[in-house]
């Protein structure tokens, strides 16, 4: 049991530590908003985590990653509020692609490609969800005079969508390969 607990520490670590090179990376990743928002690679890591270890993964690992930006200097916070709606939750709901864990598990030892595909893929597509829908009421609520005359919720609907659906294909297409070609990954942790 405490080998468990260990492993899974380490792992949360490993690949939390992952999430961020991968969004630091100048050639990795795509910066195309001064206040933040980027096109990368750096969800990846957290939805490993959260297939491997459940919902208790994925969470943990995407709020270190989001707490990891802010102690870095990375992130762009203008007020309290704002920055915990930014970085501590918007990087936590990635994890709940975790929910998926148990089923995509049991898909894999059973050799259904198609289910264990669909769950992950499923699982990609919640988490990048939940995570624009936090920076989307981050921007409504604290980026109200961020363009003068526009709209403020059009205005968070399309900031945040310009890098948060490209970052979501190409994580799906990623992960989709990932696992496609190597589905036994997410056994070794809790099998």
């Amino acid at each position: 049991m405490k080998e468990k607990r260990t492993l899974f520490l380490i792992e949360v670590a490993i690949f939390t530590a992952l999430a961020l090179a991968l969004d630091l990376a100048p050639f990795l990743s795509f910066k195309i908003w001064a206040q933040g928002g980027s096109i990368s690679l750096a969800m990846i890591p957290v939805f490993i985590v959260a297939f491997r270890w459940g919902l208790k993964g994925g969470l943990l690992s995407g709020f270190l990653w989001g707490v990891l930006q802010v102690a870095l200097g990375t992130g762009y916070i203008l007020y309290f509020w704002q920055g915990l709606l930014d970085y501590a939750v918007a990087f936590t709901v990635i994890g709940f692609a975790g929910i998926f864990a148990k089923p995509i598990q049991r898909a894999v030892k059973e050799g259904n490609t198609a289910t264990s595909i669909t769950y992950i893929l499923t699982g990609v597509l919640l988490g990048s969800m939940l995570r624009f829908i936090a920076h989307f009421a981050a921007g409504v609520v604290f980026f109200e005079s961020a363009v003068d005359g526009m709209n403020v919720w059009i205005y968070s609907l399309l900031y945040n969508i310009s890098y948060i659906v490209p970052s979501f294909i190409i994580c799906t297409i990623a992960v989709f390969f990932l696992f496609h070609k190597q589905p036994r990954t997410l056994l070794s942790a809790t099998a």
